[in-house]
């Protein structure tokens, strides 16, 4: 206290007058809401969402999504084979509002829209394709890395039809579902997202659905064919722990503009008190005993830098 006193005399004396001026100035900087999965969605948006009341936010599974992810702590494959990704446009059906998020939903009765290879070892049908996102463009995606957050996150969701006979069956059991998660960053207007951001003014709240024909989800990927896998759940209830995940590390831009249409989306019905679709990422869970994988060298993050072998001529018997 003797020192804080002392320090503002002196601060307050010409010329330094400005300088304790804004040292004064309380600097209010948004910070994402709690990402710990012991504050949950009641202590985040003062009402627990419905799809969230009779489920146990701190499940006891140790394979729970999402979850930060360590560079430093990712271990390489060379196993990790690039995922092959083919997917057919005329499989898209529609966009929807669930209350939670936006769903495009694909026709999936035969092998038409498929993921192979990576850390994969059949044929995945494509089901869905969502995102999440948060109120400011400071926060939104579920999963983060080294505790960066983006402003958004798509997962595209497929399911095992070589285990499983039904989509609903695969959810539910060890090996059944590959997300593929994609970062979503501030930067350049994305033409192709546009077609989907377009249609969103039509499915305002919750139940409604458009048409949404001859998409492929495709366009949404980073070039960069580099990725994360782990073995985690989903991040909606059931929280099955079903789910390879297959993170991209590049992010795709999209602008303010386009992330905006997506907070103009509702959680409620027509009719209902409007609630604004914001914030519907899951809280971080632990990581527990598990292993990310990477397929793609990553020392050079670590600023490590081979050394150079010495030559013949160095080499002393």
């Amino acid at each position: 206290m003797v020192v804080m006193s002392y320090l503002r005399v002196i601060l307050q004396a010409s010329p330094c007058k400005t300088l304790w001026r804004r040292l004064q100035i309380p600097r209010s900087t948004p910070a994402r809401p709690c990402s710990l999965y012991t504050c949950t969605y009641k202590s985040r948006n003062r009402v627990l969402h419905p799809l969230w009341e009779k489920v146990d936010l701190a499940p006891a599974g140790e394979r729970q999504s999402p979850i930060n992810i360590r560079w430093r702590d990712s271990v390489y494959d060379p196993g990790l084979q690039p995922l092959t990704i083919s997917y057919d446009p005329t499989t898209c059906l529609h966009v929807w509002n669930n209350g939670y998020s936006f769903l495009v939903e694909f026709e999936d009765s035969a092998d038409k829209s498929v993921i192979e290879g990576g850390p994969l070892e059949h044929n995945y049908r494509l089901k869905q394709f969502h995102f999440h996102w948060g109120a400011i463009d400071a926060w939104g995606s579920e999963h983060t890395v080294d505790s960066k957050c983006y402003p958004a996150e798509l997962h595209l969701v497929h399911w095992n039809a070589v285990k499983f006979e039904h989509f609903e069956d695969a959810a539910l059991e060890e090996n059944g579902l590959a997300v593929i998660g994609v970062f979503l960053k501030l930067g350049k207007h994305h033409k192709e997202l546009q077609k989907l951001v377009n249609i969103l003014p039509s499915i305002k709240h919750k139940d409604t659905l458009a048409e949404f024909g001859s998409f492929d989800p495709s366009c949404l990927m980073p070039t960069c064919p580099d990725y994360w896998t782990y073995s985690g759940s989903l991040t909606t209830p059931p929280l099955s722990e079903s789910v390879t995940w297959i993170i991209k590390k590049q992010p795709v831009e999209v602008d303010h503009d386009q992330l905006e249409q997506f907070r103009t989306l509702l959680f409620t019905s027509e009719g209902e008190k409007e609630k604004r679709m914001v914030d519907n990422f899951r809280p971080l869970q632990p990581l527990m005993n598990r292993t990310v994988r990477s397929s793609f060298r990553h020392d050079y993050v670590l600023n490590i830098q081979a050394k150079p072998k010495p030559s013949t001529s160095q080499v002393t018997p």
